[in-house]
């Protein structure tokens, strides 16, 4: 099973508070938004694929994985998902009200 680095995603966190605050991070090096943005969707595609590939392996016969450990990666997938949707949604909120500034 494919699971997200939890100490990375502190780490990025951490060093996100610490950009807000005006504070320069502890590694020294910039984080790119982009990146870190595709990073995540891509971490979510990729729980999304192995929890499809856990319960179609499950459904089959093909794997050892318990029905417990299959529906813990399903949920996972479905929160990181409704996470990714909620902050797309907080972009496209914010781009909105950019957009309505007066110049």
């Amino acid at each position: 099973m494919n699971d997200m680095n939890i100490n990375q995603v502190l780490a990025r966190m951490q060093a996100m508070a610490l950009q807000a605050a005006n504070k320069v991070p502890e590694t020294g090096g910039s984080i790119d938004f982009a990146s870190l943005l595709k990073q995540s969707i891509d971490s979510v595609n990729d729980s999304q694929q192995t929890a499809g590939k856990m319960a179609e392996d499950f459904e089959t016969g093909e794997s050892g994985a318990s029905l417990a450990e299959v529906m813990v990666a399903s949920q996972k997938a479905g929160v990181s998902f409704q996470a990714m949707l909620q902050v797309r949604n907080k972009l496209v909120d914010a781009y909105k009200d950019i957009m309505n500034m007066p110049m």
